[in-house]
């Protein structure tokens, strides 16, 4: 998948990416434009270039703070770009077909294909308007909350532009706030507003297939007036496993953090036990690929910031608005350990066999991610005075596309900066992605090899 020819010269694995970066350089244009920035605040090309990436990257590492350094003008530019690389650069240019009435065509539709990592063609455009209606009903109940909160605090028209803002970039996993200056810090003790961010992140990271297989589900169920009380077993082998995942990570996540956090005084020591269990379960969740902070990272033990290493690079579902490996492909590769274990040949679960081309495709993605945040670590470590874990936590948080940061992004130099683009941009459209975009079409191998005699373990 991904090495279909759309023209004589391009692949989709090779439109997709330099769409991303395509909008990255618009979007760094627009934010250098002297009205984006607030008077008495200057904006480099690289922090323009760095901004306009975290944002189309969907990740949430900032070098100026959101909250003050950019006109009306810049924030709406930022928020367009987060709401771009969300539904990416194929679901927007789908968006403009749509709307002019034009039909898709074959190059059309295998991008829509590649872009959402499906396996047929059959009933693209119906999935790519569902996707789009479910996006932006989410994204506008979402604000429609927010505003209970936000428009007795910030007045009508400013409180109605911050939910809205503040929607999109949690359903998109981005993280970047404009609310307040300390990312959700301030609101540690508002159930409404943390549960509101809870619900937007986990249902943008769940992914597109499992909103459909569960509104198909209780759709019938519905219809059927609750006589089926067993449809949510009819839920897909994949909808299933993907919900029994997030929500075993989110718990398993938020019983760690509690425990390791609890008499924390930097975090959620001075907390009521209440507020504590909220925020550790805010924190397991943001730490899956949303990037809001309700807790200082910097204060957080070392324990826990290696927690939230492996919890970041897990990331979310496939097919939906989050970063990391995914769920299930470390879930993949878990299961394939213990069936070699157990001397099985088969990947197995809920009945199902994944395939071998699955296994190794989860293989390929995970090794790649792996290697990649390891080598990034290793040069911000090199050229940057930062310890060895707040280098892990950030690029990590960077080719996760998560946002986090243990205080250190506005300190990075130059290289730094360079470093950290890169892995977000490296994140948001998936390492493997770039080794498609210069293998091409590849060859296909007429002769077998010989199998040789090798040794692992």
């Amino acid at each position: 998948m991904g090495r279909r020819s759309l023209s004589g010269r391009f692949t989709s694995a090779q439109v997709i990416p330099l769409g991303f970066l395509g909008l990255i350089f618009i979007g760094a244009i627009l934010l250098m434009l002297p009205f984006a920035t607030v008077p008495g605040e200057e904006t480099s090309f690289l922090t323009a270039l760095f901004t306009s990436t975290t944002c189309v990257s969907v990740t949430g590492l900032v070098v100026v703070p959101t909250f003050s350094h950019w006109t009306l003008f810049g924030k709406i530019v930022i928020l367009l770009l987060i709401q771009l690389g969300g539904l990416g650069i194929i679901a927007v240019s789908s968006i403009v077909i749509l709307i002019l009435g034009k039909r898709f065509s074959l190059k059309g539709r295998l991008m829509i294909m590649d872009s959402f990592d499906l396996n047929t063609l059959d009933g693209l455009v119906r999935f790519m308007i569902s996707v789009l209606k479910g996006t932006f009903a989410v994204e506008i109940i979402g604000a429609l909350l927010y505003m209970i909160r936000f428009i007795p605090e910030f007045g009508t028209a400013k409180g109605i532009f911050m939910s809205v803002f503040t929607s999109v970039s949690a359903f998109c996993n981005a993280g970047l706030d404009i609310t307040w200056s300390d990312s959700m810090v301030s609101c540690a003790s508002d159930p409404l507003v943390l549960t509101v961010t809870m619900l937007l992140i986990v249902i943008g990271g769940l992914g597109f297939i499992v909103w459909f297989d569960m509104a198909s589900s209780a759709g019938a169920l519905v219809r059927r007036k609750g006589k089926d009380r067993g449809r949510i077993s009819r839920l897909s082998e994949h909808s299933k496993l993907v919900l029994v995942l997030t929500f075993a990570l989110i718990l398993t996540g938020a019983v760690f953090i509690f425990l390791l956090e609890k008499d924390n005084p930097a975090t959620l020591g001075n907390m009521s036990t209440g507020d504590k269990i909220l925020n550790s379960l805010f924190q397991s969740v943001s730490f899956r690929t949303a990037g809001f902070a309700s807790v200082p990272q910097s204060g957080l033990t070392e324990a826990s910031s290696l927690l939230g290493c492996i919890l970041m690079f897990i990331g979310g579902s496939p097919m939906g608005t989050a970063g990391g490996v995914k769920t299930v492909t470390v879930f993949v590769l878990l299961l394939t350990s213990l069936a070699y274990i157990r001397h099985g040949h088969d990947t197995v679960v809920f009945s199902r066999r994944f395939s071998e081309d699955l296994v190794r495709k989860a293989i390929a993605i995970f090794t790649v991610n792996l290697l990649f945040t390891l080598g990034f670590t290793i040069l911000l470590t090199a050229t940057n005075p930062v310890s060895l874990t707040d280098g892990l936590y950030e690029t990590t948080s960077a080719v996760a596309t998560v946002g986090l940061s243990r205080d250190i992004t506005s300190s990075l130099n130059g290289i730094g900066r360079i470093i950290i683009m890169a892995a977000m941009y490296l994140g948001r459209i998936g390492p493997i992605s770039i080794a498609l975009f210069f293998t091409g079409k590849g060859r296909n191998r007429d002769v077998e090899p010989a199998k040789g005699n090798f040794f692992v373990g």
